[in-house]
């Protein structure tokens, strides 16, 4: 998932702090909120992920291990044998106004998931029907074997909305969604959830403020408010957690957690899903040099070891495909390396000799990577094979606009994290099959981008599961590998900071950081 924040350094520090880490019963966190929506069906982001998670339950959620599906609203739940229909049944839960948790519910939810035609909408990918058969059971049939589909409703954005209560506020969920919805600011002041918090308030680029839900119907939080303070800079959430301004930092990056030196104060390094690339797009305007061959020179051109030291001092890994390593499919894929005398003949051998590409991308820093000095670093790597690289650091909307604009961005460099576990959600991403997102990117309207292997073997694999699926992910993370669209320059080491006294804090694959879980000894 694309991620970002945007407000300056000192804007954050200059806002007031609206809660104090010595707040026995409120819970602060410091990090810079990337909020693009707080409506389920229409966020994308990562501070999406953990107020969705505390607000709108999902059917099923991951066990700690971040691999391992849980109930959730759901008590249980079977599949066909080709994973084309799937049935849940129903806890008695109840959303926060008291009203219980039904079947239609579920349907409403994931209709209007569909039908919105919003970023996280791909979760509902093949969505034939969903029925509700009585009010506490749910079947939910796909056009095609898909055997994601239950770690895709483990996904924020497939959290289960209160049908009535958003319905009165403009909600659709039929075909008209896209069009016709309304309901999207009546998510920024309200909640219509069964989680254990609800929304208080949100203030753009300054704060986010959840109330425990009292009428919760699962075991109630520790803690009876929960702020998230925006502060942009890691520094900046390094000094308020040692100041006790904060009780959690989301973006300490290491080589700031090490230098932190407060006995109060507990930091953890831990290897995470998430990583940051570069894009080459063949059929952008000024980018007709990117043939297959100089794809590839390029991306030997990359010295992934330096990238490592260059954007993190080491506190990360290298990462082969745009699969997280860890997720199926990547265990016997083999990391990049630079080979600068076989991209120099390649350049040669296509007769590539004075070749400047433009590179623009979002003004970031994010997982503790500053993306500029990480392109700055791709600069020095192109040069050392006679290839000059234009840098164009943006603004994340002005880069956004220019990604889906007509002329497209030669070269580009972002961000992702993982939604649910599983290797499905990057084949659709990035996979080159005809009409995928980075497809229309790199291809913009012509064959330049398809791969003809990757469609079949997407469908193989989701018809598959457990070792086979692994088998089929292998050749699908090796043929995006082949492809050299999509190249992994680095997935940084998450740090863990809190406060002494605060326990309950893990990084989770589909939640980012389960808020309930975290209380204060």
């Amino acid at each position: 998932m694309l991620r970002l924040g945007k407000t300056a350094f000192a804007l954050a520090l200059a806002l007031p702090v609206p809660a104090l880490a010595q707040d026995a019963q409120t819970l602060v966190i410091g990090r810079a909120m990337d909020v693009n929506s707080l409506d389920p069906a229409r966020a994308f982001c990562d501070t999406c992920q953990f107020y969705l998670t505390a607000v709108y339950e999902t059917l099923i959620t991951l066990e700690p291990d971040n691999k391992t599906l849980k109930p959730n609203l759901a008590e249980s739940w079977e599949n066909n044998a080709d994973f084309t229909e799937f049935t849940f049944h129903l806890k008695d839960a109840t959303f926060a106004d008291g009203s219980p948790v039904e079947a239609s519910d579920v349907v409403w939810s994931f209709e209007r998931l569909k039908n919105l035609k919003a970023s996280p909408s791909f979760l509902m990918d093949g969505l034939v029907s969903a029925e509700a058969t009585d009010a506490k059971t749910v079947v939910v049939k796909v056009d095609a074997p898909n055997s994601e589909f239950l770690f895709k409703v483990s996904a924020p954005y497939a959290g289960i909305v209160n049908a009535d209560a958003a319905k009165e506020a403009g909600a659709i969920a039929d075909e008209t969604a896209a069009e016709k919805d309304q309901a999207e600011p009546w998510f920024l002041g309200a909640s219509a959830g069964s989680g254990p918090y609800t929304l208080v308030k949100y203030t753009p680029e300054a704060e986010l403020r959840l109330a425990r839900n009292d009428g919760y119907w699962g075991e109630k939080p520790f803690f009876a408010e929960v702020v998230v303070s925006q502060i942009q800079d890691a520094v900046g959430q390094a000094q308020a957690l040692e100041s006790g301004q904060i009780d959690v930092a989301m973006q300490i990056d290491p080589d700031t957690a090490s230098s932190m030196t407060n006995a109060d104060v507990v930091t953890q390094v831990v290897p995470s899903f998430n990583f940051l690339y570069i894009a080459l797009s063949p059929a952008a305007k000024g980018a007709e040099k990117l043939t297959p061959k100089v794809r590839e020179a390029l991306a030997l051109a990359i010295d992934y070891d330096g990238m490592l030291d260059f954007t993190v001092g080491g506190n990360g890994v290298k990462q082969p495909a745009p699969i997280p390593n860890g997720f199926p499919g990547t265990a016997g894929l083999t990391p990049r390396s630079q080979d600068l005398e076989k991209a120099k003949a390649m350049l040669a051998e296509e007769g590539v000799t004075d070749l400047t590409l433009l590179a623009m991308y979002p003004n970031d820093n994010v997982y503790g990577v500053d993306i500029n000095v990480m392109m700055q670093k791709v600069q020095q790597d192109f040069s050392a094979v006679g290839v000059k690289l234009d840098l164009q650091p943006q603004t994340y909307a002005v880069w956004r606009e220019n990604l889906s604009g007509p002329d497209g961005i030669p070269v580009t460099a972002v961000y992702y994290a993982p939604d649910y576990y599983g290797s499905g959600q990057y084949v659709a991403y990035f996979g080159m099959y005809e009409g995928s997102p980075w497809e229309n990117r790199a291809g913009k309207d012509t064959d330049k981008a398809v791969d003809p292997r990757i469609a079949p073997l997407y469908a193989k694999a989701l018809a598959a599961s457990g070792a086979e699926a692994d088998a089929v992910y292998a050749e699908i993370g090796q043929a995006m590998m082949d492809e050299n669209i999509i190249i992994t320059l680095v997935s940084p080491n998450l740090v863990l900071a809190h406060r002494a006294d605060i326990t309950g804090v893990r990084y989770s694959a589909c939640c980012n950081l389960p808020l309930a879980e975290i209380a204060r000894k």
